[in-house]
């Protein structure tokens, strides 16, 4: 039985987590002592069924571990999670952005941390009320993958294929992490400034559709002066998932702008514009994106 690890119980932690514990595995929730209190008094409801996820208590090893934490709370999730790890544990980035995995291989330098990202879930959270449609998938490696793939990433693939979560290895792994860094820069971003579900951005005929493509090419520019190969296609295969996700459901960035939080607009625009400055390429509409969300950011809201 599998020993994983769960650091950030949002929505998409929650979603996972529940998989895990009804397939049997020996799953516990890395928390600092406030939530702890909380979590243990409060059930965690995924899809209407109430789960009291179990609280890390020792210093055994994981051989999984989870990160499901907003980019703001990363270096306390390190902290945290540090004393779980062993010389076999493997980490899972579920983080937006390109630069998360960097930064766990430097905090925890006794773990493997391959790539990963997550795609096309939809989980939501209201309190401590959490709901999706769709689990998605989640997609890791090595920044390359030959077939078969390193002993560390087919234990993943094991545990994930256990737990009924659907997963892919592929084989140019850097370039899903790219991919997914469009998808959150377009999509993330505007439906945060609309407050709205995926059925704004679903709509063929909503100006705010165009402006997430528009946002989302400037990052096909610029990842391509950056060595990285995206091109249309990429663009085409993630308005494919867009029309299969839940109509009514909201991006996280949309959700906490909705709740009153901070966004994660510095590691989206905020890169894309520093990432334009560096290779030359304009980025005028994640220039506009990033000056709007961090003004309402400063207006309250």
């Amino acid at each position: 039985m599998a020993r994983v690890h769960v650091v950030g119980l949002g929505a998409v932690g929650a979603a996972y987590a529940s998989r895990f514990v009804e397939a049997g595995a020996d799953l516990r929730v890395v928390v600092d002592p406030a939530r702890a209190a909380r979590y243990r008094t409060e059930p965690t409801v995924v899809n209407g069924q109430a789960y009291r996820f179990a609280l890390l208590d020792d210093d055994l090893p994981a051989d999984l571990v989870i990160v499901a934490v907003k980019h703001l709370n990363l270096g306390e999730a390190i902290e945290l999670i540090a004393p779980g790890i062993g010389r076999d544990t493997v980490v899972l980035s579920l983080l937006n952005g390109i630069g998360s995995e960097d930064r766990l291989r430097a905090g925890l330098p006794g773990a493997h941390v391959p790539y990963a990202i997550s795609v096309g879930i939809d989980a939501v959270r209201q309190g401590r009320q959490v709901r999706y449609t769709s689990l998605g998938r989640i997609l890791f490696g090595e920044a390359t993958n030959a077939d078969p793939p390193t002993a560390a990433v087919a234990r993943v693939a094991g545990i994930l294929a256990q737990a009924g979560i659907p997963h892919l290895v592929p084989a140019d792994m850097l370039h899903e992490l790219w991919w997914k860094f469009l998808i959150n820069v377009g999509a993330n971003q505007v439906s945060a400034l609309a407050r709205a579900p995926y059925r704004v951005l679903q709509d063929r005929e909503q100006p705010a559709r165009q402006v997430m493509i528009a946002a989302q090419r400037e990052v096909i520019a610029v990842a391509n002066a950056s060595g990285i190969a995206l091109d249309a296609s990429d663009l085409q295969r993630w308005l494919d998932v867009l029309d299969g996700l839940g109509p009514d459901s909201y991006t996280s960035m949309a959700q906490d702008a909705l709740a009153g939080r901070p966004t994660e607009v510095d590691i989206f625009a905020g890169a894309v514009v520093e990432l334009g400055g560096r290779t030359g390429v304009p980025v005028p509409v994640n220039t506009t994106l990033y000056g709007l969300l961090k003004g309402a950011e400063a207006a309250g809201g």
